[in-house]
């Protein structure tokens, strides 16, 4: 199981370890290990942390608070008051330390930092009025993204995964309609 990081936000690509929210679910982040991972290869957190299962359940909640602003956003609704309280309350913990050297920056702490971390960057886009915050266009996917395309004219979350599938679709039904129109 591969994660994507294509949503252009790290609480944004949390939120996106559902897949498919209003189909059959798929939850990417099934025990505390599946955390870890998505932590370490979220090039914007630190590399290591570890996940208790009370910490796992934590940043479950947290995923699911920033989905729901996330949609409230793009809808154009009232933020969700038990989201914004567990956001808000998660953004006041630590924060991870940062260090500079010739080898660029170092990230690290704990995961209570790591979720602060992410609680903070997800604040920050929703409070952007300029932020243009979107669903993926493929049937199916309901991943949020932070859309900054010129234009803002990008339609779908990344392309190696939708957008291949969405141009593979399109494909597939011209040249049905090509054959049919021919045989006719």
């Amino acid at each position: 199981m591969s994660f994507a990081f294509v949503s252009g936000n790290p609480a944004l690509d949390l939120a996106g370890t559902v897949g498919s929210r209003r189909d059959e679910s798929i939850d990417l982040l099934t025990e505390p290990a599946d955390l870890e991972r998505w932590v370490s290869e979220c090039d914007e957190l630190p590399d290591r942390v570890t996940a208790d299962f009370a910490m796992f359940e934590f940043a479950l909640s947290l995923r699911e608070a920033i989905y729901r602003l996330a949609l409230d956003r793009v809808l154009d609704r009232p933020f969700d008051p038990g989201s914004l309280e567990i956001i808000n309350n998660t953004a006041a913990g630590p924060v991870p330390t940062i260090t500079l050297s010739d080898a660029g920056l170092h990230m690290s702490g704990d995961l209570a930092a790591v979720l602060s971390q992410i609680a903070r960057r997800g604040i920050a886009v929703f409070a952007d009025p300029h932020a243009c915050l979107k669903e993926c266009g493929r049937t199916g996917c309901t991943r949020i993204y932070l859309d900054r395309s010129r234009g803002a004219r990008r339609s779908w979350c990344g392309m190696e995964e939708c957008g291949n599938r969405v141009k593979a679709a399109a494909y597939r039904a011209r040249k049905r309609a090509s054959t049919t129109a021919e045989g006719s």
